[in-house]
């Protein structure tokens, strides 16, 4: 059997250790960083003095140094980097808005800004949202 899991990364409990609850509480802080994942903000550089979660750019400095483009969450007083996995979604506070980790980066979403969206059915500058059924 594994140390961790395989989607989240979390590491599970082993049958002959000691002080379990270490382990199980170094799982629930990281299920508290990324379920339902908001991020300060998409591209980050420098490590702020607050702050819970942060998207890396490519080249960060300060603390983050050498941790490009995985997520930055702070941790009982502490920096814990964290990759994320393809399709994971994150909410960007700064930018206001949705986008998915493509593996490289973090993308918009297809859907964001369009000029309208049409179901069976062609929109128009009068009915922006066009559904026919």
């Amino acid at each position: 059997m594994p140390d961790t899991s395989p989607n989240l990364v979390l590491p599970y409990l082993m049958p002959s250790q000691a002080q379990k609850h270490v382990t199980h509480n170094e799982a629930l802080q990281l299920l508290d960083a990324v379920v339902q994942l908001t991020v300060e903000a998409f591209g980050a550089t420098t490590p702020p003095a607050a702050g819970q979660v942060w998207a890396l750019g490519p080249s960060p400095g300060g603390a983050w140094a050498g941790q490009g483009r995985r997520l930055a969450a702070r941790i009982g007083g502490d920096w814990v980097f964290i990759d994320p996995l393809e399709g994971w979604r994150a909410w960007g506070r700064a930018e206001a808005e949705l986008r998915v980790w493509r593996g490289t980066l973090w993308d918009r979403l297809p859907l964001q800004n369009l000029d309208g969206l049409g179901i069976a059915s062609v929109y128009d500058t009068t009915n922006r949202l066009s559904v026919t059924s």
